[in-house]
């Protein structure tokens, strides 16, 4: 057994850590960017938009993350395409997340009052002009809270980029299990550190449904 202190582990942990904020910051905003674009489209209602985006949606939240993290690491090696797991990782979690959020704002869309939409064609209002001024600034407070809580799950599903050799939170607990023997230990530290970063953004979450709905 080497002999590692507490503090060796939590170093160890805290620098892994580092990994698992980019890796959700990446899939979070390019999830955000993707799910953005597919809102679009679907809204617009362009020929074939709302088939292909429902079929992205099933797609991507009818199959397990892992998955589709094996398949984006392993699938375009068939094809001659070499990618490393930081990449693979990347692409498979930004479109796994757009799915969902492309579904969270849809429902956020929707909740705008028809008479809005109409409000702003009296107008004489074009589609982009409809939503950039009057349909999403009321469909951004309702979406915050929602957003910000899936936020934690986007955290939590970087765990799965281990098993592709991806060395985050959960890859360095497993590493470092493996040099000490003391799992306990070790994986109590890393479910410390998921908390630690999933806890205040649930919070926040919280606080961002209570106050906009206590604005409204």
């Amino acid at each position: 057994m080497v002999d590692f202190t507490l503090w060796d582990i939590v170093r160890n942990l805290l620098l892994a850590a580092r990994w698992t904020v980019a890796l959700s910051l990446i899939a979070f905003i390019g999830g955000g960017i993707v799910g953005l674009l597919l809102l679009v489209a679907r809204t617009a209602r362009w020929p074939g938009a709302e088939t292909f985006v429902s079929g992205y949606v099933q797609l991507f939240q009818g199959t397990p993350l892992l998955m589709q993290l094996f398949l984006a690491y392993f699938g375009l090696a068939l094809f001659g395409y070499e990618t490393s797991a930081w990449t693979a990782a990347s692409v498979a979690l930004t479109l796994y997340t757009s799915a969902f959020l492309v579904e969270i704002w849809r429902g956020c869309v929707a909740a705008v009052p028809k008479g809005q939409w109409e409000a702003a064609q009296s107008l004489a209002l074009n589609f982009g002009e409809q939503l950039r001024y009057v349909v999403l600034p009321q469909a951004t407070r309702i979406a915050i809270a929602p957003t910000v809580g899936f936020l934690v799950q986007v955290v939590k599903g970087t765990a799965l980029a281990s098993v592709i050799g991806f060395v985050e939170l959960t890859k360095a607990g497993t590493m470092i299990t493996n040099a000490t023997f003391a799992p306990f230990l070790v994986y109590s530290c890393v479910a410390l550190m998921y908390f630690a970063l999933c806890f205040p953004v649930s919070l926040y979450a919280r606080f961002l449904e209570r106050k906009l709905h206590a604005s409204r």
